[in-house]
């Protein structure tokens, strides 16, 4: 059954069409979410609030392009993280420096990316700034054209373009700082 006519059932009250809806496009959620920075123990949570919020809102849904609306929705909620996650990160590094004990294990993050070029690139991508990391992850992680990432991250066309020509040198200029770190091990 095709998006729109999901969509329809789902905003006259059809939950089993609203449930086929977030089956389809779970696994776009999630991964948009892990790459715009969200920890792999948040993505659930993360793409439960998107879900959420959709659910809430979908009666305003015009026809657009449904998945654009769905990246705007998620992009949002990775923003609501990133600031939970801020005050997060404050609160730990406080308690951490209270704390003496210092043992290493491996994030969840280091488990699921097995191979240490992914695990490079990853990192790379997290040290660019939002807006450069977010037409980066749309062109080629889940492959939005130049006008449909303009609608999601609500930016003009030759500000997509722009953003992305950084972001692949500054991605350049942080790969090679993390090769040359690791060549030396």
């Amino acid at each position: 059954m095709p998006d729109k006519e999901l969509i329809a059932k789902a905003q006259s009250g059809d939950l089993e069409s609203y449930s086929l809806l977030m089956q389809l496009h779970h696994r776009t959620v999630e991964k948009f979410a892990f790459q715009c920075g969200v920890h792999v123990h948040d993505i659930p949570d993360v793409t439960q609030e998107v879900f959420i919020k959709l659910y809430r809102f979908l009666h305003q849904f015009n026809h657009e392009r449904f998945t654009t609306w769905l990246y705007k929705i998620t992009l949002n909620a990775t923003r609501d993280y990133y600031r939970k996650e801020t005050r997060e990160v404050a609160k730990e590094h406080r308690l951490s420096q209270n704390s003496s004990k210092h043992t290493y294990t491996p994030s969840a993050e280091e488990r699921i990316l097995i191979f240490e070029e992914d695990q490079e690139l990853h990192i790379a991508i997290l040290q660019l700034d939002g807006k450069y990391r977010h037409p980066i992850v749309l062109f080629y992680f889940h492959e939005l054209t130049y006008e449909q990432i303009a609608d999601v991250l609500n930016i003009s066309l030759p500000s997509v373009k722009t953003r992305l020509l950084r972001a692949k040198e500054q991605l350049k200029r942080e790969l090679s700082k993390i090769g040359g770190t690791n060549n030396g091990r």
